[in-house]
């Protein structure tokens, strides 16, 4: 190899792994996370032993229009872009939900049974759609396809074969295991979101206290919840000096909205 070749392959690689250091990397374009989004909607849907989709309109509708508000914040950056469509999943056994890159929005029955206010349904969906706008899970693909990837794409030579990759690499839902960093800044970007809502917006510390509470209960839903969404207890702080910092004045009915969300729960199927 030539001495000028060998610099430039000297400098290639430096870059490479310069950015495979950076934090919010992603070589990829938002309609790759809408063309993800609508592939893992299809196969969730062809799918109803797993996920048994709730056919209750009305009660979709309650979820949809939390989302929607949200959605009104001056930070989201891909309304318009993202679907974000919610489909509530019939399962009282699974507190869990999640937003597939592309933003279609589950949500387990279990979940809503969970929480206790409108507030902290729309913080835990806010850290949902932070997943999605945040695009978490194609920063993840980035950082996965790795290196050579990154230098065909340094060196002008965007490969064919990189959709194939991708999918390869994230058949099913394996692409929704969040790190801790993607947990914590869906966190943060709860928080912001809500301040321009009519919710308390450190709402999210209601659902980690009682997740910390039944944890040592064991039981199945919330051991589930736990594998993949963990909760340190740095999570939990971070939320609390958030609250405190904002200087938040204490939440009211009016903010949490506990009563309409009990009519909204009695609508629900046993």
């Amino acid at each position: 190899m030539g001495g000028s070749a060998a610099v430039l392959v000297s400098i290639v690689v430096s870059i490479v792994l310069s950015l495979l250091g950076c934090t919010n990397l992603n070589i990829f374009p938002p309609s790759e996370d809408v063309r993800l989004g609508a592939t893992l909607d299809r196969e969730i849907r062809a799918n109803p032993q797993q996920y048994p989709i709730l056919q209750q309109e009305s009660a979709r509708q309650y979820v949809q229009s939390i989302v929607d508000r949200i959605l009104s914040s001056p930070e989201i950056r891909y309304r318009g872009t993202f679907a974000y469509r919610v489909t509530l999943l019939h399962d009282d056994r699974t507190v869990n939900a999640f937003c597939t890159p592309g933003g279609y929005i589950y949500v387990y029955t279990g979940l809503l049974k969970f929480v206790e206010n409108e507030a902290t349904l729309a913080a835990v969906l806010a850290h949902e759609i932070a997943h999605a706008e945040r695009r978490h899970a194609t920063e993840r693909m980035t950082k996965a396809l790795g290196a050579q990837l990154l230098m065909d794409i340094v060196l002008g030579k965007y490969p064919g074969r990189a959709a194939e990759l991708a999918a390869n690499l994230f058949t099913g839902l394996a692409l929704l295991a969040n790190s801790r960093h993607d947990e914590a800044e869906a966190d943060e970007y709860s928080f912001r979101y809500l301040r321009h809502t009519p919710w308390y917006p450190g709402a999210l510390v209601f659902f980690f206290e009682k997740l910390a509470q039944q944890r040592q209960t064991r039981l199945p839903a919330v051991e589930r919840l736990l594998s993949t969404h963990p909760l340190p207890e740095d999570r939990v702080e971070a939320m609390r000096r958030r609250i405190r910092e904002a200087a938040l004045p204490a939440p009211t009915e009016q903010t949490l909205r506990a009563e309409p969300y009990r009519a909204f729960l009695r609508s629900l199927p046993g």
